[in-house]
């Protein structure tokens, strides 16, 4: 009986580094001493440093693996530029989170070295997700965030708000796990296939799809779409912001984000390529729908993070614009998008961790008041943020929206890029509204605790430079979102 063929595993080395790495700081947790106050904190912040460096050494490791096309695991498993890319921005995502987590979690004594572990899972489902090839991985990777991130939705488990949001995201991530898998199941029954690279193959001959594979397709799509948080898949997002640790919700807001829209690219522009007539409609209209009903939705809210909600929904929305381009100048335009999106909404949260009053937590918008006379520094980081995420020039998030209606302008979709600018101009409100608020309204309560957590000054002055210095230096992000994009389309 000849031996099996042992896979080739270089491809895959950053998530098995990851994965062992979580299981042996899980092993490291249990087994030091967690009894009382300082053995509880003396193991949370001992995870936290472990889990900060597991991180940045397996973005070494994607580094170090990218480059050419490498397929494992029977074609289930593949690294190119495009995957090297998205995963570079999950863990920078996730390492931003960690970081700022610590110290808000000391102050409101829910500190464990649990949090870190499922972080650290977290982010290896989502770089599985977007190294899948085959509809098998896609769903295993899927399922592994979405278990991790369920969990930590609920995680102060003594708050009514915290485990409200985890049980909500838990019941709505079902469904839409079921109905994924549902639409794979039908894609498998009428294509015989599960691999990515055959169901290309098949379209790009020309081959006409049956209507239970277009079913299938679509049942894809809305579980896709829930992980987005594209309207109207939309409902979970406003609740599991407000109720989640401020922390976990900053990492709700980027990492899971970035690998949704990156996992959508690929399932769209890579197996179902062909298909782009009959897919291209569904996304223009769920784009739509986001960017109008997130530049409407936040202008009621007062508390922030629910305001982050909707901002994230309509900054959804407009990255979707670059997926309905499908062409390879669309999809760049996506990763250049989502590349600002990340330091743009860490900075955002990185300030919103910072609102203490009396060492409690405050999330009103109006408790900003009188920021700049108090926090000067953080109300012009602040402000920069805000400034970005509305597209005011020269910042960086002008660069990202011009990049993504640009690609709509030349694909000749003109409605949809002047209905991104209009949702634009109405989104700026409710962010200039809290510059105002913070520069321009008397306080009429406590001024917020001071000093910062060195750990969040260190992000807000990461974060800070980037989104300043982004349109003096933008070739990294552009080239290497260049390089991500061509991989897709090349047939």
């Amino acid at each position: 009986m000849p031996m099996a063929e042992v896979p080739n595993l270089a491809p895959a080395m950053p998530e098995i580094f990851l994965g062992v790495s979580a299981m042996v700081l899980l092993m490291l947790g249990v087994f030091s001493n967690t009894t009382g106050n300082d053995g509880v904190l003396k193991a949370s912040r001992m995870a936290s440093g472990l889990g900060v460096v597991m991180l940045v050494l397996s973005l070494a490791l994607v580094i170090t693996v990218s480059g050419e096309k490498l397929i494992t695991f029977d074609g289930m498993f593949v690294s190119d530029p495009f995957s090297t890319f998205a995963k570079a921005l999950i863990l920078l995502a996730s390492t931003f989170s960690v970081i700022l987590a610590q110290d808000w979690m000391e102050k409101q004594g829910c500190q464990r070295f649990e949090y870190v572990v499922i972080i650290l899972f977290a982010t290896l489902g989502m770089m599985m997700m977007v190294s899948a090839n085959s509809l098998i991985s896609l769903y295993l990777g899927l399922e592994l965030q979405s278990l991790s991130l369920y969990i930590l939705a609920a995680y102060q488990r003594d708050e009514v708000r915290s485990t409200e949001s985890g049980l909500k995201y838990f019941v709505l991530g079902a469904l839409a796990s079921g109905m994924l898998l549902y639409g794979s199941s039908l894609v498998y029954g009428f294509s015989g296939t599960l691999s990515f690279d055959m169901l290309a193959e098949m379209f790009a001959s020309g081959e006409e799809p049956s209507v239970g594979l277009v079913v299938g397709l679509v049942f894809i799509m809305a579980g896709l779409a829930f992980k987005v948080s594209a309207v109207p898949f939309h409902m979970w997002t406003p609740d599991v912001y407000e109720g989640a640790p401020t922390p976990i919700t900053a990492f709700f807001s980027v990492a899971p984000k970035v690998a949704a829209l990156a996992l959508f690219i690929r399932v769209m522009n890579g197996p179902f390529g062909g298909l782009a007539s009959d897919w291209q409609q569904i996304v223009i209209v769920i784009s739509i729908a986001s960017m109008v009903l997130g530049a409407f939705g936040a202008i009621a809210q007062t508390n922030i993070k629910r305001m982050m909600a909707y901002s994230s929904i309509g900054h959804v929305g407009y990255a979707l614009i670059g997926l309905a381009v499908a062409n390879e100048g669309g999809v760049r335009s996506v990763l250049v998008y989502i590349a600002i999106y990340v330091f743009m909404n860490i900075g955002t949260f990185a300030c919103i961790i910072s609102m203490r009053r009396d060492e409690r937590s405050v999330e009103n918008i109006y408790d900003l008041a009188g920021l700049s006379k108090s926090h000067p520094a953080m109300a012009a980081a602040l402000s920069i943020f805000m400034f970005s995420m509305a597209g005011i020039p020269p910042l960086a998030g002008f660069i990202g929206k011009f990049y993504i209606f640009m690609s709509a302008v030349e694909a000749g979709l003109f409605t949809l890029a002047i209905l991104g600018v209009l949702s634009s101009v109405i989104g700026a409100f409710y962010y200039i509204r809290i510059v105002k608020i913070m520069y321009f309204d008397k306080a009429t309560s406590q001024t917020l605790d001071t000093p910062l957590a060195k750990p969040v000054v260190g992000v807000l002055v990461i974060t800070t430079v980037f989104i300043l210095g982004f349109i003096a230096f933008p070739n990294p992000i552009i080239n290497g979102a260049e390089a991500a994009a061509s991989v897709l389309f090349l047939r």
